[in-house]
């Protein structure tokens, strides 16, 4: 499991997809289930997979902010309308451009 594990991590790190299919064989022939559960999944989304190893992007930012929002919205539930769900949300977003 540690050596598909740094192999996998190498791939990432390394920026270098062209050795995943190699990677995805030797998982799913490796005897261990969790690993060989998950290694047809990457698989099947190859496409995503590849992208998120060779591009820089990254939709961390908006999922951050999404989860946020929706931390402060289940702490809410219940308690108040939006006025205050407004009023915790505010400070937030005000602390967060003064501090650049």
């Amino acid at each position: 499991m540690r050596s598909l594990g740094r192999r996998f991590r190498g791939i990432v790190r390394n920026r270098n997809p062209s050795k995943l299919d190699s990677w995805i064989g030797d998982a799913v022939n490796s005897g261990l289930v969790a690993i060989e559960r998950s290694a047809p999944v990457l698989h099947r989304d190859l496409d995503a997979v590849y992208n998120a190893i060779e591009l820089p992007w990254s939709n961390g930012l908006a999922e951050g902010q999404i989860n946020r929002l929706k931390t402060i919205k289940r702490a809410m539930y219940g308690r108040a309308g939006p006025e205050l769900l407004r009023a915790r949300m505010l400070p937030l977003d005000q602390n967060r451009h003064h501090a650049k």
